[in-house]
């Protein structure tokens, strides 16, 4: 199986890259990115709903609380690498905070975010799903979503 950033650099002509030499920031905001499409995925999945409703529930397992709690939920399965992955992107310095969270579940975001981001770019995109599926597993056996 192909993964998705090997077709996407293939077909688009990419140049090879370390995900390790991006910043956290860098890596959070790719990773931001390939966690929604895979929220998307999963919603549209369900059913053929309006997209009001698509976008709502969406919504609800993108923000920082929902990955603050996804990454604390899957911390005992990361490796060390990416135990160190994700508290570089928690450490970021950033400038803004997302509205509507607090300053704590942004930070830890970030780090989820960033983790999503270097899996993707580092071609591990099975390891990404793995940690999602794992995470919106145990967020649900929690009641948290």
């Amino acid at each position: 199986m192909q993964d998705i950033f090997q077709i996407i650099k293939e077909n688009m002509n990419l140049k090879d890259i370390n995900a390790t030499d991006y910043s956290p920031l860098t890596l959070a905001y790719i990773g931001d990115g390939i966690y929604e499409i895979v929220i998307r995925t999963l919603i549209v999945d369900e059913a053929n709903r309006q997209v009001q409703k698509i976008h709502k529930e969406a919504s609800s397992l993108v923000k920082a609380e929902t990955q603050k709690n996804m990454i604390l939920a899957v911390m005992d399965e990361l490796t060390d690498e990416e135990q160190a992955v994700f508290k570089r992107g928690r450490n970021a310095k950033t400038v803004t905070k997302a509205k509507n969270a607090t300053f704590h579940d942004y930070r830890m975001a970030t780090g989820f975010e960033a983790l999503m981001g270097w899996l993707y770019l580092s071609g591990s995109s099975v390891r990404m799903m793995e940690l999602i599926q794992k995470g919106l597993e145990k967020l649900r056996e929690q009641h948290l979503i």
